[in-house]
């Protein structure tokens, strides 16, 4: 036992200095060769203490870790950090029709504790092209997600919670139909956003109440190779807000940019508007009459502190 723990202090102090370049240290590793304090990353998260104020970081050794994992709202300021966002790789096989299972059960990953952090890891929902099946569910606030990969196909990300606010940055999000949802407030920075077949991008429900719902700033948006017929959005519900700001479209984006969920009422409502993009998609001539192209002083007005106005003031930390 006392050689064990020995070991274990040495491994904490090898990794810590791994990480430290990012202002990090390390608290628990999880390795799936059982050469951390846990070969599983659901156990370790159990361990931590709930509702910790200071952050709690878990280093996560790389490897396939088969697991539907749930941080809980009362295990807060968690951070997951991967070795490398290639190898490290959470996946899970849910789908809506398991069952009846339902969408927001199909989670692979589901954050709900305020202060989740996750860098460096893969989250994949591998069910296929079998319906919504969601590979990171997030409604923690004051999330970030940065340098991830979060793979799936129809509904690979679901940003829960209308309180909830999420910072992603550097990842790479795939899927084919409406993989980007949900009510949260969420800035999307230099982000590639890959379409799988022809269909929708985002599907915000951002609710009437919040000034912004999805931000996605300096993003590049490609696809397949046979993809040719994009929207960059659709509402899942009124007033669902979404701006693309200095964004590649590629050529995949149709003319007229957007859908109205064949619902015409939705025109009245939806807030989707764009700014300074480029690339072959880009050209505003053929768009929507009820979208908006911002002005400077807009645009201007996009910033952290007023996307993410709250209950207490928030700027994402690796912005």
């Amino acid at each position: 036992m006392i050689i064990k723990k020995v070991f274990f202090g040495l491994m904490l102090a090898f990794f810590s200095q791994i990480v430290f370049s990012q202002n990090q240290h390390i608290d628990i590793v999880v390795a799936t060769d059982g050469s951390g304090q846990f070969s599983s990353i659901q156990a370790a998260i159990n361990s931590v203490r709930d509702y910790k104020a200071n952050r709690t970081v878990i280093f996560i050794k790389n490897g396939i870790y088969h697991e539907k994992i749930v941080i809980p709202t009362w295990k807060t300021n968690i951070t997951l950090v991967g070795e490398s966002e290639d190898s490290a790789i959470i996946t899970f096989g849910d789908y809506a029709s398991l069952n009846h299972m339902g969408t927001f059960k199909t989670y692979t990953c589901l954050a709900q504790g305020d202060g989740f952090h996750a860098e460096n890891l893969t989250f994949q929902n591998s069910a296929g092209e079998v319906g919504q099946a969601v590979a990171l569910h997030v409604e923690s606030d004051c999330a970030e997600i940065i340098h991830c990969k979060l793979l799936g196909n129809q509904d690979t990300l679901f940003t829960g919670n209308q309180n909830s606010r999420q910072f992603y940055k550097g990842c790479y999000i795939e899927g084919s139909t409406d993989f980007i949802f949900g009510p949260a407030t969420a800035w999307f920075e230099g982000c590639t956003i890959f379409s799988k077949r022809d269909s929708y991008v985002t599907a915000a429900s951002t609710p009437a109440d919040k000034l912004y719902g999805y931000v996605l700033d300096h993003c590049t948006l490609i696809a397949k190779k046979s993809v040719s017929k994009v929207f960059l959005g659709r509402p899942w519900r009124p007033f669902a807000s979404v701006i693309y700001m200095n964004c590649y479209l590629g050529s995949q984006i149709r003319a007229e940019g957007w859908d109205n969920w064949r619902n015409v009422e939705n025109e009245k409502t939806a807030r989707f508007a764009e700014y300074k993009n480029n690339g072959p998609g880009a050209a505003t001539k053929g768009r929507v009459v009820w979208c908006h192209q911002l002005t400077k002083a807009q645009a201007d007005g996009v910033t952290f502190q007023h996307v993410f106005v709250g209950s207490k003031p928030w700027i994402p930390e690796n912005q």
